[in-house]
């Protein structure tokens, strides 16, 4: 459970809700945080130390409320501030932490500030956002992509001029540059500290700050044999986004955040180009407390993959603080993506339960990862994400691992709703619900909870240093903190592995005999030394 003390986060384990999808209490078919406050009891439960909320503020819901319309309300399909506060009161009151999300690089093009800025060139928030004049020929200022696709430059004709959205063009950026935007989105966060929110999972954190020269961005200096799916992939993103002034900001932010007792700050890196690196430089010194990337949510599924980020982070950023995961609300679900390294759906849900949660540093779980849910297949007719909507077929979206949560395999929609839900229930995900799992011997979810509870009790598993062994592909084999050895088998086939010593604590397809270790396909053993 959670702790304390100020530095609870490091080593603690995050459980990501999506509201709109976790539980609905009123009947809409949208989740909300009454449906929250009343899964409570299972998370804490569940063995977690704190819960983040994917953004629940006032919003259009161009981008499923990544399009921020009112930084200090509540969207009414979500619940009210009333509701907010009930829920982090019974959170605290079980021992849960509560994180939520901070959409600071872009607003809302609803949004008031926005209104007022695009409205002339001289209104009191007329350099709130980035404008810039077009060129010559009448073409944007510079050749940026927006990841939504298409130019990150849209006219305003009233301005004459064009405004950046790095997102959708309903997501305009707004202007860092600009002190007062940097204090008015500290007021913000200040706003909710004091209601009792313990941190803030920070979007897009290295998009804040843009090249004040506007600068195109070069190509990819990685060679590409073709053209990506996506425009903005073919990009070094130099100037757009990862500028030096992004380091000052952040040191501001954790000076807020200091006035606090306990609180903390993750932030999303979302760069392809050295990423590792950036987690590293983000968290050392007075800036975040943890960052993650995208390194661990990819397909990659080797043991050279995961010692190589492993060892990069702690060598890069010794003082530095990773925030690992395998899946969140923006990437195709772990169990999927690595289903072609699987004996079976349940043993590499629980082989990766137990990867990630050995893993030193702190980490986030995914709602659902936890009964080895599975990504949804949807057709056309049935997405609501602006990404899939633009790059069907070959990307889908990201509506597949946003599917309402499974509680009873009986109930209407799972037990999700009683209502249609926002996105289908289909009978492949019912079939993972809660309660087939819960005090069911062997199941996805009472492994979890034994492993949650292992590494609660065991603070090697959470902040111990890490020495990797030397072994070949298909097995990963560490020891944290000089107290326990991980061994996992990364395949299907069984595996020998010699030289093993140590009191078997958690295992899975593990025989040990006379100093060789067996492993059925996904088996691991983690053994006290």
């Amino acid at each position: 459970m959670a702790t304390a003390h100020a530095d609870w986060w490091k080593g603690s384990v995050t459980y990501q809700i999506y509201p709109r999808s976790y539980q609905d209490s009123n009947h809409d078919g949208i989740g909300d945080l009454n449906g929250i406050t009343q899964r409570l009891p299972y998370l804490a439960d569940l063995g977690v130390d704190a819960i983040w909320l994917s953004p629940i503020f006032t919003s259009p819901m161009a981008d499923m409320g990544y399009d921020v319309s009112d930084y200090t309300d509540i969207d009414p399909s979500f619940g009210t501030l009333a509701d907010f506060d009930a829920m982090v009161e019974q959170a605290h009151d079980l021992g849960l932490k509560v994180i939520i999300d901070q959409v600071l690089s872009h607003s809302s093009d609803q949004h008031p500030f926005f209104q007022e800025s695009r409205s002339s060139r001289d209104n009191a928030k007329a350099d709130w956002y980035v404008w810039a004049d077009p060129q010559h020929d009448g073409s944007p200022p510079n050749n940026w992509q927006a990841i939504f696709g298409g130019c990150a430059w849209q006219w305003e004709p009233r301005r004459q001029q064009y405004y950046l959205h790095n997102f959708l063009k309903e997501q305009p950026d707004l202007n860092f540059h600009n002190p007062a935007v940097q204090e008015w989105l500290l007021g913000t966060m200040r706003f909710w500290l004091e209601r009792g929110v313990d941190g803030f999972r920070l979007d897009t954190v290295n998009f804040y700050f843009h090249d004040a020269l506007l600068r195109s961005d070069p190509p990819d200096y990685r060679k590409k044999d073709k053209p990506d799916w996506n425009p903005y992939h073919m990009q070094y993103h130099l100037f757009s986004k990862n500028q030096p002034e992004n380091l000052v900001f952040l040191q501001k932010m954790r000076a807020l955040l200091d006035e606090f007792d306990a609180r903390t700050l993750v932030g999303e890196v979302g760069e392809s180009h050295h990423p590792i690196e950036m987690m590293g430089e983000y968290t050392t010194g007075n800036r975040l407390h943890m960052a993650y990337s995208f390194e661990m949510l990819g397909f990659n599924y080797s043991a050279a993959h995961f010692r190589k980020q492993i060892e990069d982070f702690y060598t890069g950023a010794p003082d530095g603080w990773p925030c690992w995961a395998f899946s969140n609300h923006d990437v195709v679900r772990h169990v999927s993506r690595w289903m072609p390294h699987a004996v079976s759906q349940d043993a590499l849900a629980k082989q990766a339960g137990a990867l990630l949660l050995s893993q030193q540093g702190s980490i986030c779980l995914y709602q659902g990862e936890e009964v080895g849910q599975t990504e949804t297949e949807l057709e056309y007719t049935e997405l609501t994400d602006p990404q899939g909507l633009t790059f069907w077929p070959e990307d889908k979206g990201r509506d597949g691992c946003r599917t309402p949560m499974v509680w009873n395999a009986d109930a209407p929609n799972a037990g999700f709703s009683e209502t249609r839900p926002w996105l289908p229930v289909k009978a492949r995900q019912a079939s993972r619900s809660v309660d087939t799992q819960l005090d069911v011997e062997g199941s996805v979810l009472e492994f979890y909870r034994r492993m949650l509870r292992v590494r609660r009790e065991n603070p090697s598993l959470q902040t111990g240093a890490t020495v990797f062994d030397t072994t070949d592909e298909p097995i990963l084999s560490f020891v944290r903190g000089g107290e326990f050895r991980c061994v996992f088998n990364l395949c299907a086939d069984t595996q020998q592995v010699e030289s093993i010593s140590g009191t078997m604590l958690i295992s899975e397809g593990a025989n040990l005999d006379n100093g060789s270790l067996q492993l059925t396909g996904n088996g691991f053993a983690i053994l006290r030394l």
